[in-house]
């Protein structure tokens, strides 16, 4: 089959398809990415994954894969001290999430995948799939791209070192100059090291008032990407998130 994309539907057509297909909604941000990146990094990054990804699924397996539009905004509140940046509270963008979803499923949706491509909506899209699974008869998935990808990520010998994916720093640049050069501005930052990694302690979330601008509101070193690093990091992504689908449609096949 082809990926379909749910914007290029009619009602009828969508309707013959959610209720075996899985729905797949990718979740972005629009938000500073320091200097050198466009505001949109992470839309334009998780749509084409999931556009890619969806098309390829689609064509080893007879269940509908339904692309739905990219949710642009994101849980950004810790980058707005910079300007440039467009966010949902926690608590508004959870809501505008579980509320797309609940729609899907009041069109006939019963497998759905939240592809998530900004940290910040992690847990939030989490929280959403849970608690819709437990007040529906449907099946949730959710995961950032590059959690499904850590495997096929850590494997390439660019990626080795880095904490992936980082923020405007040599991964999410490379990856932006392997998808739109034109959007990446010149000259790239650079650094010696990562100063968001700087009094991490294992196993343990620590959140700083001010981290984010105490460093500029990029990790790592930008001036490290290649646009050749950027298109092996994007194949293994691809890849990885191409076989997340088909293991979560022989997982949840109804027989």
């Amino acid at each position: 089959m082809s990926l379909v994309i749910w914007n290029e539907m009619t009602r009828s057509e969508l309707g013959s398809l959610l209720r075996g297909g899985i729905v797949v909604l990718p979740t972005g941000a629009t938000e500073q990415h320091g200097p050198h990146l466009p505001t949109g990094h992470d839309t334009f990054m998780v749509g084409a994954i999931a556009r890619q990804a969806g098309t390829l699924a689609a064509t080893r397996t007879e269940t509908p894969i339904i692309l739905a539009p990219t949710v642009p905004f994101g849980s950004s509140d810790h980058h707005l001290p910079f300007g440039a940046t467009l966010s949902l509270r926690t608590e508004t963008y959870r809501a505008v999430v579980q509320d797309l979803v609940r729609s899907m499923i009041a069109g006939g949706a019963r497998r759905i995948m939240l592809l998530n491509g900004h940290g910040g909506n992690t847990e939030v899209n989490e929280l959403v799939a849970r608690d819709l699974a437990l007040r529906h008869d449907v099946t949730i998935a959710a995961a950032p791209y590059w959690e499904i990808a850590a495997e096929a990520l850590a494997a390439l010998p660019a990626c080795e070192g880095l904490r992936l994916p980082g923020h405007a720093g040599a991964f999410e640049t490379a990856t932006m100059l392997a998808l739109r050069h034109d959007l990446v501005r010149t000259p790239l930052p650079t650094r010696e090291s990562d100063p968001s990694t700087a009094g991490t302690v294992a196993g343990l979330r620590i959140e700083r008032a001010g981290a984010w601008q105490a460093f500029d509101g990029y990790t790592d070193s930008p001036a490290d990407a290649t646009a050749g690093f950027g298109s092996e990091a994007l194949e293994a992504v691809i890849g990885a998130v191409t076989g997340a689908l088909l293991a979560f449609d022989r997982a949840t096949a109804r027989v």
